[in-house]
């Protein structure tokens, strides 16, 4: 079959999308992919992998009906052409117009992914509340244009159905995008306590409740390492460099800027920290669970999935700067705590997470 994989962020397609195409390469289909960024940049090192890469233009953030157009046209015109078998589609603006342009050109086989519901969604104020009204009728046309949808946790699936965006029998859950244990393993643990954050810059991941608890612990413990990896992001809750700069001058963070491999840096930490407010589910600590590390993340839908309170980490509430303090602090004074967490973490990802088994759920489901 002819499969067509969706996004409006190229490099997003390599990170959490690569296993499953390769996947599909592997029994026989052929796989396009379309992201945002220039062909010439990117066609021969998804070609390696047998997979065909288009260019589609696409704004991720932007909110500008006539750049949105182009994309829907630009769509259209590529369903029509390539006629594909089957759609996957996620990230919102290819979710909504992807299964609408597939639609239009007959085509039924659309699965797309909700990844998360995105802080406009879960935000407040006029302007939010407006748009949040938009985004659900395109959500909910765009769950009548598909045959089934994925969700990544069970709280983003029965927000969709209260809403009355999809019915319950048109969805299917998995367990996020799953972790390559191939690649990830197991790694010795530092003996420096060291914590670390991974993710877009955007305070919606919980970044500026993640530095504020480092400047408390450096206060109190110098020898603690605090670290950074992440792009700055064109999001409208990303973080200004002039904001992150007083941290790192103050040597609360160390910065790493972004990564293309984060095993180094998994490496380099004893616990892995992510505060976010709200996810899919994170496939940074799926990929610091599978190397061993214990996990403080946040009591919210997609991470609380991840940890088993005491046993492979700890949950704090969102925007819990104290909160998130004292368990980072409890794990400086008790190290090897970290150690039995990290443990259990790995026998988590393996027993919950493997790539391979969110694949194979990922096929079945699209009848592949």
């Amino acid at each position: 079959m002819k499969i067509a994989v969706l996004s409006s962020h190229t490099l997003s397609l390599l990170w959490f999308r690569m296993d499953m195409m390769r996947d599909f390469t592997e029994k026989g289909h052929t796989v396009i992919a379309l992201g945002s960024e220039p062909e010439s940049d990117w066609k021969n090192e998804f070609a390696i992998l047998n997979i065909e890469y288009r260019q589609l233009y696409v704004e991720r953030n932007g909110m500008n009906p006539l750049k949105d157009l182009r994309t829907i046209l630009a769509l259209h015109k590529f369903m029509k052409e390539e006629r594909p078998d089957r759609v996957f589609a996620y990230q919102a603006k290819t979710v909504v117009y992807g299964s609408i342009a597939a639609r239009l050109n007959g085509i039924s086989e659309v699965f797309p992914l909700i990844a998360g519901l995105g802080s406009i969604l879960r935000g407040n104020g006029f302007k939010k509340n407006i748009i949040k009204i938009i985004m659900k009728f395109e959500y909910w046309v765009a769950c009548k244009c598909s045959k089934k949808v994925f969700f990544q946790n069970h709280d983003d699936k029965q927000e969709f159905v209260q809403y009355g965006l999809i019915k319950d029998d048109k969805t299917t859950v998995i367990n996020g995008s799953g972790v390559n244990l191939t690649k990830f393993k197991p790694a010795p643990m530092p003996q420096q306590p060291t914590f670390l954050f991974i993710g877009r810059l955007i305070k919606d991941k919980g970044i500026m409740e993640y530095l504020e608890a480092c400047k408390e612990i450096k206060s109190k413990y110098p020898e603690v390492r605090c670290l950074l990896v992440g792009p700055f992001d064109s999001n409208p809750s990303a973080l200004k460099i002039e904001e992150l700069t007083p941290y790192i001058a103050r040597g609360v963070i160390e910065y790493f800027g972004e990564q293309s491999d984060v095993r180094p840096f998994i490496s380099k930490c004893s616990t892995y920290v992510l505060p976010s407010y709200h996810e899919g589910t994170p496939k940074t600590v799926l990929e610091a669970m599978a190397m061993g590390r214990s996990i403080i993340t946040s009591d919210a839908p997609g991470c609380r999935e991840t940890v088993i309170e005491g046993v492979n980490g700890y949950l704090v509430k969102v925007k819990d700067i104290h909160g998130l303090t004292a368990r980072m602090e409890k794990l400086v004074i008790n190290h090897d705590i970290s150690e039995n967490m990290g443990v259990e973490s790995v026998r988590i990802a393996r027993e919950k997470y493997d790539v391979k088994i969110v694949n194979k759920m990922i096929m079945q489901t699209m009848q592949l």
